[in-house]
């Protein structure tokens, strides 16, 4: 009921608000398609099979630290650009897990003496621990902003610089889109570490000024979160059904094979669902689904050879 909520964070509760409407209006638009709601379907139906709980329970756990805690795709592309998105990752998750429930109240810390050093971390009013502000837990408690702010400046330091010198990269990219995510998480820790800095050492010189400029720099990427690329933060959990739903079709033996090759493809019920999109679309080629991309590029040729290029003297 707001009873411990500190006013001074105000216009962070206001840009949590906004977030929250945003990403329920962009997520709501995003499902809405054809494609992306029958994937949004499927997984969540696997999710909540109880057949396949029954025949593989260990798959949901493993898929969640895998492909959403660990994000062990991105190694297979590259290990540089896995190590820097764990750091983005775990950095915003701690400052995430730092900074909502401080902002809203939902825990507090309290010092029976009004000073310390002895404190106590209350969840809702309930006690959840004490401990000794000048020992090492209390240091990581009340500096948790300052370890994912060191976590996060590297990643996207890495991110930002490939932006810039990688050919393959920067062909394509977009200022706001690509480049701005990247600034914006960079200027929320370092301006984040000044605030630490100037207590520390600066006795507090320019701490209002830092303040104004970190609440600008987190009020504005929250808002914009939902309508910018941040916005596959809250998609990737629903992937996670999508691979789910693969995995279950291989569990069962249904690989579908190309048409013409024999080779491999994915799973039948995904291929049959992908033709299913294809049918909502209106698109009249669905039976190419169950072609391998190879063998599509060769028979576009040949149709090309056969009944265009053979007009031409």
């Amino acid at each position: 009921m707001l009873r411990n909520f500190d006013s001074a964070l105000l216009p962070y509760a206001v840009a949590t608000v906004f977030l929250a409407f945003g990403v329920a209006y962009r997520y709501t638009v995003w499902i809405s398609a054809p494609g992306a709601r029958r994937l949004f379907q499927q997984g969540w139906r696997s999710l909540f099979s109880y057949e396949n709980f029954r025949r593989a329970p260990t798959a949901l756990p493993r898929m969640i630290a895998t492909y959403l805690g660990f994000q062990k795709f991105l190694g297979a592309r590259s290990h540089a650009r896995w190590a820097a998105h764990q750091l983005i990752f775990w950095g915003c998750i701690l400052a995430a897990l730092i900074t909502f429930p401080l902002t809203w109240g939902w825990f507090t810390f309290t010092s029976g003496s009004g000073s310390g050093p002895g404190y106590e971390m209350r969840i809702w009013g309930f006690k959840i621990l004490g401990f000794d502000s000048l020992s090492l837990l209390g240091w990581l408690m009340f500096h948790g902003l300052d370890i994912a702010a060191v976590l996060v400046i590297p990643g996207a330091s890495y991110f930002l610089w490939r932006r810039m010198k990688d050919r393959g990269a920067s062909t394509g990219q977009r200022f706001a889109y690509d480049l701005v995510p990247l600034i914006a998480l960079i200027v929320i820790s370092v301006t984040g570490l000044l605030l630490t800095f100037s207590s520390i050492f600066l006795h507090g010189g320019g701490y209002q000024f830092l303040a104004i400029l970190h609440m600008a720099s987190v009020v504005f990427t929250l808002i914009y979160i939902p309508f910018g690329k941040f916005f596959h933060i809250v998609q990737r959990p629903a992937a996670v059904g999508m691979q789910l739903f693969k995995y279950t079709g291989r569990q069962d033996d249904k690989v579908f094979a190309c048409r013409r090759c024999e080779e491999p493809i994915d799973t039948g019920p995904y291929v049959e669902n992908l033709r299913g999109t294809m049918r909502d679309l209106s698109l009249d080629f669905d039976a190419w689904a169950e072609y391998c991309p190879r063998c599509k590029r060769v028979l576009r040729g040949s149709a090309y050879l056969s009944h265009v290029k053979k007009g031409f003297k």
